[in-house]
């Protein structure tokens, strides 16, 4: 859904470093660790448009291949979700806790996750401790289209496994609602779009596992139903709101902006894309913070983990760009740009380093693996959760531009996305760039006003 497509194609393979040892995770020991997920199924939009196939794409380990989860839009307006189902191959987390590889991989089998889980994404990003403690009276409002009808079971599961809190209706924790607040009328279900929505309530969980969690459920993919289902979310109290989704810039963005996205006080996040370089709304909007995507691999370092660009493809990874519409912020100085620059911050999103998420609607059939920048969207949403309440006057979006170089904020240093004519719009370097913005948290401080 990119209005500028690169000018040449580029191809980045991602070869990590991973430590031989591992520190396991969940409630149970990754027995099957060398299990390769294979496809669970093919998305069914709720109008009956078929899913995009899916396809093999090199990534960090060994041929992960994956598909795009939701049907793609037929028609203006309509958005994509950015959530990519990985079918096959080796991931990163079935990598690091293999036996030296010397365990042939098996077929297809969703009994046991094979992506990163909450204790390695809150130690990659520096949040262990926050997310004991903190987050609790907060909730955080996840935004996507039409209805999945398992998603407080799949819920459930997914935070059974990994030892988190029950997160219910009964016990107050969990809601879901339609666009326009209602619990009994809901959207059409639709497949694809539900597999978007356990991703979302997964990351939201393995971040902040104190929060509450509302999901509000638009009735279908337009940009003007999702809008309306944000406000909800804020007229329901949340003043952290996920969305991961996004399409082709218009000149409609600023009227939208105002209708939807203003909102002082809520620290929104919107996934940059997983087309490559180029802008997309609702990332470009001035009042969001946009989010990109990196590789997340293990490493002998300090951190214990390193990152890079998302890039697969000229057609597949993180998005970034300058907006042809959406003013620039007053606290984005970046000079190569006149109007908005995406993105703001990143956290990952390459399916061949993707997260756990537990979806049966549909889509899957129990644990999957997922990329995409809308698994870094919710992520970023969680960490601004933990950090606290914004400021009632402010855009939280500007908070990590205030810790901009410090170490507060994993600065990623390398990788591209595709081909442009100003370096930073594509290309990874020291401070500032468009794939991965300031870098990725390492703790909340770049989080808080």
């Amino acid at each position: 859904m990119r209005t500028a497509p690169p000018t040449s194609p580029e191809t980045a393979t991602n070869r990590p470093s991973l430590r031989t040892s591992w520190r396991r995770i969940g409630a149970s020991a990754f027995a099957t660790a060398t299990l390769v997920f294979a496809g669970l199924g093919t998305a069914v939009h709720a109008s009956a448009a078929p899913a995009t196939t899916a396809k093999a794409a090199k990534s960090t380990s060994a041929k992960v291949t994956w598909a795009r989860s939701c049907a793609t839009p037929k028609k203006k307006g309509q958005m994509a979700c950015n959530a990519l189902r990985v079918t096959g191959g080796i991931t990163a987390f079935q990598k690091a806790n293999a036996h030296a590889d010397a365990v042939t991989p098996k077929a297809a089998d969703a009994s046991s996750p094979s992506g990163y889980g909450p204790s390695d994404l809150q130690s990659a990003y520096g949040l262990a401790d926050a997310a004991a403690s903190n987050g609790s009276g907060e909730t955080i409002a996840i935004v996507d289209a039409y209805d999945d009808p398992n998603a407080e079971s799949d819920l459930a599961t997914y935070r059974s496994y990994y030892g988190l809190s029950d997160c219910t209706t009964d016990n107050g924790c969990f809601t879901k609602v339609s666009q326009t607040g209602s619990t009994t009328s809901l959207p059409t279900a639709d497949s694809g779009w539900a597999g978007e929505i356990s991703l979302d309530l997964d990351m939201a969980s393995a971040i902040c596992p104190n929060c509450n969690i509302t999901l509000v459920e638009a009735k279908s993919s337009s940009m003007a139903n999702l809008g309306k289902a944000v406000n909800e979310a804020v007229k329901l109290g949340a003043q952290y709101v996920s969305n991961s989704y996004g399409g082709s810039e218009s000149s409609s963005d600023s009227t939208y902006d105002t209708s939807y996205f203003k909102h002082p006080g809520v620290a929104i996040t919107v996934s940059a894309g997983d087309e490559g370089y180029g802008a997309e709304y609702p990332a470009a909007s001035q009042y969001v913070t946009s989010v990109g995507g990196t590789a997340l691999s293990t490493s002998s370092n300090s951190r214990g983990w390193t990152e890079k660009v998302w890039n697969t493809s000229s057609t597949e990874g993180t998005g970034s760009g300058c907006s042809s519409y959406d003013v620039k912020p007053s606290w984005q100085t970046d000079t190569g740009c006149s109007k908005r620059m995406i993105a703001d911050v990143s956290a990952v999103a390459d399916p061949a380093t993707g997260v756990s998420v537990y979806d049966t609607y549909g889509d899957g059939t129990g644990w999957a693996t997922y990329g995409g920048t809308s698994a870094s969207a919710p992520i970023i949403a969680g960490v601004y959760a933990l950090a606290g309440t914004p400021g009632s006057s402010d855009y939280p979006a500007k908070y990590p531009y205030a810790a901009a170089g410090t170490s507060a904020l994993n600065d990623v240093t390398s990788g591209s996305n595709g081909s442009c004519t100003t370096s930073y719009f594509c290309t990874a370097k020291s401070g500032y760039d468009g794939p991965t913005g300031w870098g990725t948290p390492e703790g909340i401080d770049a989080f808080t006003g």
